[in-house]
């Protein structure tokens, strides 16, 4: 009797050690699971960046996305030169491109100075008269007014692709020269649009924009770049800024007193940097990142006191 009660406890204690391991494995492996449930990442709201904006002294800018294009014309394009050799592009960071060419106005707030030809002309006239290092100045100053490193000159490569806004055209509005699209032809030479333009800067933005906003990349006042000339290289380039050795700076986009094969996307001109003309002005591009514009840009800083 004695013994069968012995076994009794011990199978009743065998039970229980049994019981409780079965809910302690149940326990464990539903913490486990618990565990392993993956974590859902909530999407970082990124900052959205504004189409335009404008600065202290009412210059307006478009945004320029970020891409890849055809730089230069190609060899059957009407009106080109050999120095336009056509390569791929790519611009790796968006930008902000002033949707005008900087006015007599806005240079004199900067500069306090009234350097242009036609004075006569509406203070909304292209400010015209002007240096590379005249505008590098004028950037400087700039800069320093509105308490950021973000405003430079377009590289020539940023200017294109600008003035094209997504086009593969002569112009951004297509193959053919047009008087009422564009301040040109009317010069000493070439009589292109007499007696449909002045024959002199007009104030800016009397034209339509071109798809990304900007007005006046043909026509009216060309534009100096940051970059120094030199050939193009025929191969793709990713956020080119030109030759590190050529002595003449680069301007774009033709003027009031040229024939529209000058005023062609693609067309190149160059001087060098003392150079002042009543046919040659700028606009200036601004960074979209808080960080200010790209190092590569930095060799082209003077030190200006």
């Amino acid at each position: 009797m004695e013994t069968k009660k012995k076994v009794y406890v011990l199978l009743a204690a065998v039970l229980w050690i049994v019981l409780l391991f079965l809910l302690y494995s149940q326990n464990d492996g539903a913490k486990t699971a618990q565990r392993a449930k993956p974590v859902v990442a909530m999407p970082v709201q990124e900052p959205e960046i504004p189409k335009t904006l404008t600065n202290s002294l009412g210059m307006t800018f478009a945004y320029i996305p970020r891409g890849t294009f055809m730089m230069g014309s190609p060899p059957d394009e009407l009106g080109r030169y050999d120095r336009e050799a056509q390569h791929e592009v790519t611009l790796s960071q968006g930008f902000y491109m002033q949707t005008t060419e900087v006015t007599q106005r806005q240079w004199e707030m900067v500069m306090k100075s009234k350097p242009s030809h036609f004075r006569d002309c509406d203070e909304a006239c292209p400010v015209e008269q002007i240096s590379w290092n005249n505008v590098h100045r004028f950037v400087w100053r700039l800069n320093h007014m509105e308490g950021e490193y973000r405003y430079t000159l377009p590289t020539e490569a940023e200017w294109e692709y600008a003035c094209r806004a997504g086009t593969t055209t002569r112009f951004h509005w297509g193959d053919e020269g047009d008087c009422d699209k564009a301040n040109y032809g009317v010069g000493f030479i070439h009589g292109e649009c007499r007696r449909i333009n002045p024959g002199k800067p007009m104030r800016v933005g009397s034209f339509p924009p071109n798809p990304w906003g900007l007005h006046d990349m043909h026509g009216n006042v060309a534009e100096w770049c940051l970059d120094r000339f030199a050939d193009y290289p025929l191969k793709h380039m990713t956020n080119p800024v030109g030759g590190y050795v050529g002595t003449d700076q680069v301007y774009r986009g033709g003027s009031w007193g040229v024939a529209s094969r000058y005023c062609r996307s693609a067309n190149r001109d160059a001087d060098r940097p003392g150079a002042k003309f009543s046919e040659v002005g700028f606009r200036v591009v601004r960074s979209a990142s808080n960080y200010g514009l790209r190092r590569n840009r930095l060799k082209y800083t003077p030190p200006y006191p």
